[in-house]
């Protein structure tokens, strides 16, 4: 049976730590909903009442695109290995850019990566729990290196460009705010190769 809570306890908190992969809804008021699946090392509960995540770049931008017109952000994990169980974080989310005042302190939760686009910063308003019997059982096998290998191949100037060309709307071509934040980068790298 489902429970609602106003809050991450300690033990959502647990949980959320030992999932190796989460999945995004976003939606603005219009246009097609987003769920993304995220991996890797980029998700931090900061408190009960908020959860920060790091996107990195890829080939659409949707979430931040939808933020821009509505702030409404669902974030799912789910277990598949273990006892079974279904967490949804339901709030008000933000699109941290880079260059943006609260960029570098909210970065530092984070490894610094040559691919970071985005952090997005959940207001949580209440979380949900769910039986999860009928999520599957996987074996976690490890995490794929071609996104940190893309990004390295391309450095930091080579990314922006990409923001420029491929991020810079969403598929309902709405804008995403990232090419503000490419030029900002620019602006403050000089238009070199940072990492």
């Amino acid at each position: 049976m489902g429970k609602k809570y106003q809050e991450i306890s300690p033990e959502h908190g647990e949980f959320i730590a030992r999932q190796k992969l989460f999945f995004c809804a976003t939606a603005a008021p219009d246009g097609r909903v987003n769920v993304s699946p995220k991996g890797g090392d980029c998700l931090r509960v900061v408190s009960p009442s908020r959860v920060v995540w790091l996107n990195l770049t890829g080939s659409g931008n949707e979430t931040a695109a939808h933020l821009l017109q509505s702030p409404r952000m669902t974030l799912m994990f789910c277990a598949f290995e273990a006892s079974p169980k279904i967490l949804r974080v339901y709030g008000s989310a933000r699109t941290i850019q880079p260059g943006d005042v609260d960029w570098e302190p909210t970065y530092k939760l984070f490894e610094r990566h040559v691919g970071a686009r985005q952090l997005f910063d959940l207001s949580v308003d209440s979380v949900m729990t769910s039986c999860g019997f009928g999520v599957p059982y996987f074996d976690y096998a490890g995490e794929r290196g071609q996104l940190d290998h893309w990004s390295q191949e391309r450095g930091a100037e080579g990314v922006r460009a990409y923001w420029r060309l491929k991020n810079a709307t969403s598929i309902d071509g709405k804008p995403t705010g990232i090419e503000a934040a490419a030029d900002a980068e620019d602006a403050r790298s000089g238009g070199g190769d940072d990492h």
